[in-house]
C-alpha cells in the first residue's frame, strides 16, 4: 500500500521525460524507494482523446504514487482527461507549462503558456473543478524576454487563485526561439535563488524545485528553502541515487542485485505480453552508475546477438549471468583495492 500523495514529507520526485519515464522505466524505478513520486511522460489531451486513452493512461498498480501530466490549453479538454485520470486511479495530475519544444509551442502546450497566465488559470480551475485529486503545475522561471522575478511571481499568483497551491518551478528560463529543446534544459543558467524567493514570499504555497538536481546532498540543500525536490535525468542515468534518497525518511537501501531479482518477474511478465526485451532493458543499463562494474553491466546487457535475448527463458538466463558478471567484476575490483 502506498503513502497517500498528500502526505509526503517532502515531496520528492522524477521529473516526467518524453521516451524515458516509460511505465517500464517507472516500475523499475519504484523499486528502489516506496516514497518517490513518479511522473508519466507528458501525454497531450488530444492523445487521450483521440488516440486511445487505454495505450496513454494504462500503468502498473506498484507505480503509486503516481501523476499524470498533461500537455494542453483547451480548459474543457484538460478537464475532460483529468476526470479520466481520476477515474483510471492517478494519485495526481499536472499540467504542463514547461516544455520549450517547437512541436509543443505550435499546439499551444508547454512553456508558451506562461505568457497567458489568465489562460492557465482558467484550465486550472476546470480541472480542479472536475476531481477531488490534487491539481498541480509544472513552470519554468521565465520565458523569452518575461525573465524577471516579478513575472514570474505574478504567473504564480494568478494561478494561485483558482486554489493551486502546489507548484513545481523549473529553475531556468525557456528560450523559445534560438534554442532546441535539449539546449533548454543546459545552456540558460540556473537561477534556484528565485525559487527560494518564491517560497519566502509565498509560504503558504507547495513549493517544489527541478532543474540540474544531481545528488542526495544538493537535495538536502535544496529542502532547507522549498517543499520538494524534482529530480530528472539524474534519476534515469543513475538510478540507485533513488535509493539513496530513502534516507529523507530513514529507508533501508536496497541491494542493487536484490532490486533486479524484483524486477525479473516483471521482465517476463512483459515479454509474454509481447515486449521486445530491448524496451525494457534500456532503462536499467544505469543501474550500477558510479561502480566499477558499470560498464561490464551495459555490454553485458547490450551485447548478446538477437537470439540469446530472443524469448523470456533465454532473456532471464542471460539476464542473470550479465548479473553474476557484474558482481564477480564488482567484487574483484574491491578485493584489488
Amino acid at each position: 500500500m502506498s503513502t497517500p500523495i498528500q502526505s509526503l514529507t517532502p515531496r520528492i520526485s522524477v521529473a516526467p521525460m518524453m521516451d524515458w519515464t516509460t511505465k517500464d522505466y517507472r516500475f523499475f524505478a519504484r523499486l528502489f524507494n516506496p516514497n518517490i513520486i513518479m511522473y508519466t511522460e507528458m501525454v497531450t489531451t488530444g492523445a487521450i482523446l483521440f488516440g486511445g486513452a487505454n495505450r496513454h493512461l494504462d500503468y502498473n498498480n506498484e507505480e503509486h504514487p503516481i501523476v499524470l501530466q498533461l500537455g494542453g490549453s483547451n480548459p474543457k479538454d484538460l478537464a475532460t482527461c483529468t476526470k479520466m485520470a481520476q477515474d483510471w486511479g492517478y494519485d495526481e495530475v499536472n499540467l504542463n507549462v514547461g516544455c520549450p519544444s517547437d512541436r509543443v509551442q505550435n499546439n499551444k502546450i508547454g512553456a508558451c503558456l506562461m505568457a497567458e497566465p489568465d489562460l492557465v488559470a482558467e484550465c486550472m480551475a476546470e480541472m480542479r473543478n472536475a476531481v477531488d485529486i490534487p491539481i498541480t503545475v509544472k513552470h519554468r522561471i521565465g520565458i523569452d524576454d518575461m525573465q524577471s522575478y516579478e513575472e514570474m511571481l505574478h504567473f504564480v499568483d494568478t494561478i494561485a487563485k483558482t486554489g493551486c497551491d502546489n507548484f513545481i518551478v523549473h529553475a531556468r528560463i525557456a528560450l523559445l526561439q534560438g534554442l532546441s529543446p535539449k539546449e533548454n534544459r543546459d545552456v540558460p543558467p540556473l537561477r534556484y535563488e528565485d525559487v527560494y524567493r518564491l517560497k519566502q514570499d509565498r509560504p503558504h504555497l507547495l513549493i517544489e524545485l527541478n532543474g540540474g538536481v544531481k545528488t542526495f546532498a544538493e537535495t538536502q540543500e535544496h529542502l532547507k528553502h522549498v517543499d520538494g525536490v524534482m529530480i530528472g535525468r539524474e534519476a534515469y542515468h543513475n538510478p540507485y541515487l533513488l535509493a539513496e534518497l530513502g534516507q529523507l525518511w530513514n529507508l533501508d537501501m536496497p541491494n542493487r542485485f536484490e532490486v533486479m531479482d524484483q524486477m525479473m518477474p516483471y521482465i517476463a511478465k512483459r515479454m509474454e505480453q509481447g515486449a521486445p526485451l530491448s524496451i525494457i532493458t534500456r532503462h536499467i543499463l544505469g543501474l550500477f552508475q558510479n561502480l566499477p562494474g558499470a560498464r561490464k553491466w551495459r555490454q553485458s546487457l547490450s551485447g548478446g546477438n538477437a537470439k540469446t535475448f530472443a524469448d523470456v527463458e533465454n532473456a532471464i538466463v542471460n539476464i542473470k549471468d550479465a548479473m553474476q558478471r557484474t558482481e564477480d567484476y564488482i567484487q574483484n575490483k574491491q578485493a584489488e583495492s
